[in-house]
């Protein structure tokens, strides 16, 4: 595609980056074909190749965005299914993120929308902040039938829904107990912010298993959100000082005595630590440690994958739904290798329609646009129901979240599976619906 930025403009890195992308696209439109919001609208401004076009008038002649132009990109989930499917090789991904930060600095959005998104910005990212939202929201939660229509009472009861949803209960012990022998390795974890509150069982599951495989699990004092929910959100400098907190982090303990891998159990967050190599490359103190993070960054499907799982004790037999999230097989390109190590397990996997469609949930959007997201959160959970699977499995904390709002079966994380069927206890969400069928 033609561009015309001024040479001015492309001084800014953000911008000249922009530009390649923009003039990559062909404009064939194969994306709107597997663009969910595309196919929900029909409009070809809520597809990628039209949101394209947009942001090129926008940032080419650095306009004020107008209320329109942020309309449809604010609708864009950035799910990366269009990354997939494009020919051409867009970089739709940094494309968008540059153009949500420039509507942020630019755009005044009404009070209400600017008083969402910085209560947002403000509590998600923080672990006690969140617990304590989470809270009051469960309090609140019998009230939400009270709130009248409208953009923002519509976000403030998609909350209040979803602080009702319970927490899973943690089953067995944190981690397996040191077997004396010498490790293989060393991984840590990305904590992250939303996953420790809302499913902390999914962390001691990933480390059970990791134990089993031989490898110690070491702290990262210091680390916190991974910096993707205010990214998104287009709150730039926000996002990287996340990223350089937990660069900081993980080199000190790289400095004293290595890490084989970082580990992440949202992927979400794992597509976002992948990225801090690209997001601080041109910071000449962040830039080399930041892309040594983002080499040792690892889904955990990822890396058991290539260290091998342990033995399996306990062949369940149960047929799951893998439902892939978007972070995942679009983000970080791994499609394949949950589903084979959930058969290697012993569990007989079923995959849905259009596996490569969004569930809604992505980040804040299921808060932030609500309707959409149910719309698509409905449309998901139909193809699920169609296996007549006896759960559903992802591995991401936000697909799981939204997921479970509709679910008829229980939602887990692919590594509870692994867990339970290399010695681990059974997931506590399956004990509960064995209950419930005994009774």
């Amino acid at each position: 595609m033609q561009t015309r930025f001024s040479t001015e403009a492309l001084q800014d890195p953000g911008t000249a980056s922009a530009e390649r992308a923009i003039r990559s696209c062909v404009h064939c439109g194969f994306c709107n074909a597997t663009c969910p919001t595309y196919g929900l609208l029909g409009d070809e401004l809520d597809g990628p190749r039209g949101r394209i076009m947009l942001m090129k008038d926008m940032l080419e002649h650095q306009r004020v965005p107008s209320a329109a132009t942020v309309t449809h990109i604010d609708r864009c989930l950035s799910c990366l299914s269009c990354t997939s499917t494009c020919p051409s090789g867009v970089d739709y991904m940094h494309l968008v993120d540059h153009a949500r930060a420039y509507i942020h600095q630019r755009y005044r959005r009404p009070w209400w929308d600017r008083l969402l998104r910085a209560t947002l910005a403000r509590l998600l990212p923080y672990p006690r902040r969140f617990a304590a939202a989470l809270w009051l929201g469960r309090t609140f939660a019998p009230l939400r039938g009270l709130l009248p229509p409208g953009r923002f009472f519509d976000s403030l009861r998609s909350m209040l829904v979803l602080a009702q949803l319970p927490r899973t209960a943690v089953a067995g012990s944190p981690a397996a107990p040191a077997s004396g022998a010498t490790p293989k390795g060393r991984v840590a974890f990305l904590t992250g912010c939303a996953e420790p509150v809302l499913a902390p069982h999914i962390q001691q599951a990933a480390t059970r298993l990791l134990a089993r495989m031989g490898y110690a699990v070491v702290d990262t004092p210091g680390q916190g959100c991974c910096g993707a929910l205010v990214h998104h959100l287009g709150h730039e400098a926000h996002s990287l000082a996340f990223a350089r907190a937990n660069v900081a982090a993980w080199s000190r303990v790289i400095e004293n005595g290595g890490l084989d891998a970082i580990l992440v159990t949202a992927s979400g967050c794992g597509t976002s630590l992948k990225d801090y190599g690209h997001l601080l490359r041109h910071d000449p103190e962040w830039a080399a440690p930041a892309a040594k993070v983002s080499a040792l960054a690892r889904d955990i499907s990822e890396f058991v994958t290539t260290a091998g799982l342990p033995p399996v004790m306990e062949r369940p037999g149960l047929a799951v739904a893998y439902h892939a999230a978007c972070s995942l097989q679009h983000g970080q390109r791994i499609r394949d290798q949950p589903k084979a190590l959930l058969r290697a397990a012993g569990f007989e996997v079923r995959e849905p329609a259009q596996a490569h469609l969004c569930c809604g949930s992505a980040g804040v959007y299921n808060i932030l646009q609500p309707d959409l997201a149910s719309r698509l959160r409905e449309n998901k959970l139909q193809t699920l129901h169609a296996l007549t699977p006896a759960a559903v499995v992802t591995g991401n904390i936000g697909c799981l979240t939204q997921l479970r709002l509709g679910a008829r079966v229980p939602v887990l994380h692919t590594v509870e599976l692994l867990d339970w069927a290399t010695g681990g206890p059974r997931p506590a969400s399956l004990q509960r619906e064995a209950g419930e069928e005994a009774s």
